[in-house]
């Protein structure tokens, strides 16, 4: 067949359904989270036996349905139901694995001593193939084994996951050698707290490999998941891009006389606070994830990179961006003063590094010659290091979300140290535009989303994805 008459790919009429099995607590319903990014699904926990119901999700790819899966609840008495399943099947012939469940779910121990693993068993039959979910810190021990043998009579694939193998106390060479020995190769490790970044391609892979007459059906989908994973990131860039086009043409006009230039440098230090809350909401959203999980973003404590002022040198200096002599004073208010009386020459027309707070002694240093001339309003801006440190914080969450599974109970963390957008000493060109543009601030009365603001946009956009 030529490549014009192949046939494109149909979604199944019907999803393919997986039954997630395991022992209690070891992350079934984490692995499921993450697997569909959906933080609200099922409930975890670290009590034992959390999921007391079969719940069933779908992970939904262009709005078909492709895979559901079945989160069931851990099976607590293995070696019980064993020595049960041994007493029931006796004298009864030869049987197989089907056989032996459907014995043991029409027996009346089923509805009592083990009604929950009869609700786990009854789903296995149901399903095409089921995941087996190891807690990798758990020693391999015998009622594991009896679990593996009896979850094997389902007669459907049944493909081991090893969870949580970034904790240090993790014992994967142990489960490895245990899961060969019970003729179970192919196995996968996923931590659903950070998942590797092509740890879904490889749960498809080997469920492509088990299941290989629904290949192309992983296949596909594991291109469809990546398309979205570009897309999402593209969509963040972007985000990040417009919140520092917005920020660098950001201008307040104030007096020259106290208070009023105290008010207005609080005044653009908050929105610029707030143009960044509103950035990383956005962030949070874009790849699912609950406000509470990044409650460090309100920028009100010390001594943490996130949670640090945005104008205080130390957290510039935290982030590796190395604050100028000259500039140092400024980095501390955050802001540049801008000239704007008429006649009035000071080299460029702009005046860096007047802080406010000891913004009067910065002010001294230049000499009354001048200051006595100086007649009319200044506009704030922010400064450049504080921009830089805008880029690197983005960034960086950025970055980190991309690494968080949707399992994740504790706060995200971001390293700034990784991000070297805007080491060098001059602003992108877009950046340095918009300076000269304060209409492209939508903070701005007269904003103007004008051309050639989205070219310059563009441009950042292309330089961050970079």
């Amino acid at each position: 067949m030529k490549p014009d008459q192949a046939v494109a790919f149909q979604w199944p009429e019907h999803p393919l359904s997986i039954a997630v099995v395991g022992h209690t607590n070891t992350g079934k319903t984490s692995l499921l989270r993450t697997l569909t990014r959906n933080p609200e699904f099922g409930h975890v926990g670290d009590r034992p036996g959390t999921t007391r119901q079969v719940e069933g999700i779908q992970l939904l790819v262009e709005a078909h349905p492709v895979i559901e899966f079945f989160d069931t609840p851990g099976i607590e008495d293995a070696i019980g139901l064993s020595d049960y399943l041994e007493q029931i099947c006796a004298g009864k012939g030869r049987m197989d694995g089907p056989d032996r469940i459907e014995c043991f779910l029409n027996a009346t121990e089923s509805g009592r001593r083990f009604e929950q693993e009869a609700r786990v068993l009854r789903k296995l039959l149901d399903c095409h193939a089921a995941l087996y979910v190891i807690d990798a810190r758990d020693p391999v021990l015998s009622k594991h084994r009896e679990e593996l043998a009896i979850l094997a009579y389902g007669g459907h694939p049944l493909l081991p996951v090893l969870n949580f193998v970034n904790d240090k106390h993790q014992r994967v060479t142990e489960w490895r050698e245990a899961l060969s020995r019970l003729n179970l190769h192919a196995l996968v490790e996923f931590d659903t707290i950070a998942p590797p970044l092509d740890g879904e391609d490889q749960l498809y892979d080997r469920l492509g490999v088990l299941l290989d007459t629904r290949k192309p059906l992983f296949d596909h989908l594991k291109a469809n998941l990546q398309e979205q994973k570009q897309h999402r990131r593209g969509q963040a860039v972007r985000l990040v891009a417009d919140l520092l086009i917005d920020s660098a043409a950001l201008r307040v006009s104030t007096p020259p006389k106290q208070p009023e230039l105290a008010q207005a440098t609080e005044q653009i230090r908050q929105m610029t606070r707030d143009r960044e809350q509103q950035c990383v909401q956005a962030l949070l959203e874009l790849f699912n994830f609950r406000r509470d999980d990044f409650p460090q973003h309100e920028l009100n404590l010390e001594g943490e990179q996130w949670s640090a002022d945005l104008f205080n040198p130390h957290t510039l200096r935290e982030a590796g961006i190395e604050v100028t002599k000259g500039a140092a004073a400024g980095a501390a208010a955050g802001f540049a003063v801008d000239v704007l009386s008429a006649g009035l020459s000071l080299g460029s027309g702009t005046l860096i590094g007047a802080a406010v707070g000891g913004a009067w002694q910065t002010f001294e240093r230049y000499g009354k010659s001048w200051w006595g001339r100086v007649r009319g309003f200044r506009e704030l801006r922010v400064d450049d290091d504080v921009l830089r440190l805008l880029a690197a914080r983005e960034m960086a969450l950025i970055e980190a979300l991309e690494r968080r599974g949707h399992a994740a109970l504790e706060p995200v963390s971001i390293n700034v140290d990784r991000i070297t957008a805007f080491a060098a000493s001059s602003l992108p060109e877009a950046i340095q535009e918009a300076r000269a543009n304060p209409q492209w601030s939508t903070a701005s009365p007269q904003f103007e989303d004008s051309v050639r603001r989205q070219r310059r946009l563009d441009e950042l956009y292309v330089l961050l994805q970079a």
